[in-house]
């Protein structure tokens, strides 16, 4: 077992988060015990998040004690695998607009005190911003599928995320448009430098198909 980013580590080929809540599974997952701590397998079929760090994201700004804004947690997969890594010292915020989604996620929730669900539109940022009061964010990730995926996390970099600090945005072109993937991509990535500095743009397939995960840092 190889440590290859903070609180993330690899092993035969596979990817895995210390188990903030040992003897849990969240999504089915394999667990995994090695000189007396348990280990999540992080699926990269199931997490974007994985499948860019599969395909050679060159950086994971994700560290315990972090606060994360996740747009777009669902239900809590991909989340549960952050809430491992930030530990108890960190805190994420999963906003998600659907209920039947968000049910699913307030039941990962009661494993994980670092989780605060928040049933909003990440369209609409002031909707949830009062739940970030005496908050710094440390990272702004995004994974929904609504057409402006750019636009919404330009929104919530403005109100949420100091300068300097980072951004990791799943785009799913098909989301937006039918057309060219790749043409999508680049004009997402156009309305993302508004913002943002982009440091490294990865596609997700085989893992996903017209998928890629943006790093960035805010300007």
């Amino acid at each position: 077992m190889k440590q290859i980013f903070s609180g993330i580590f690899s092993g035969n080929g596979k990817l895995f988060t210390k188990n903030l809540v040992p003897g849990k599974r969240v999504y089915g997952e394999k667990l995994f015990s090695e000189k007396g701590k348990e280990f999540r397998e992080w699926v990269p079929w199931r997490s974007k998040l994985a499948a860019g760090i599969k395909n050679g994201l060159k950086e994971v700004p994700i560290k315990q004690g972090s606060t994360v804004l996740y747009l777009g947690s669902s239900e809590g997969t991909t989340a549960s695998h952050v809430s491992d890594v930030i530990g108890k010292d960190g805190v994420l915020f999963g906003v998600d607009l659907s209920e039947r989604v968000m049910r699913k996620f307030i039941g990962v929730c009661e494993d994980r005190e670092n989780f605060v669900p928040i049933l909003a539109d990440a369209n609409m940022p002031k909707d949830h911003g009062e739940h970030l009061e005496g908050h710094q964010v440390d990272l702004l990730f995004q994974d929904i599928s609504q057409k402006n995926q750019a636009g919404i996390f330009n929104k919530n970099a403005k109100l949420f995320l100091p300068k300097g600090k980072p951004g990791l945005i799943a785009i799913k072109a098909k989301s937006i448009s039918q057309g060219n993937p790749e043409k999508v991509f680049k004009k997402e990535i156009a309305e993302l430098e508004k913002e943002f500095r982009v440091k490294q743009v990865v596609s997700l397939k085989p893992f996903e198909k017209d998928h890629v995960i943006v790093l960035c840092e805010k300007k």
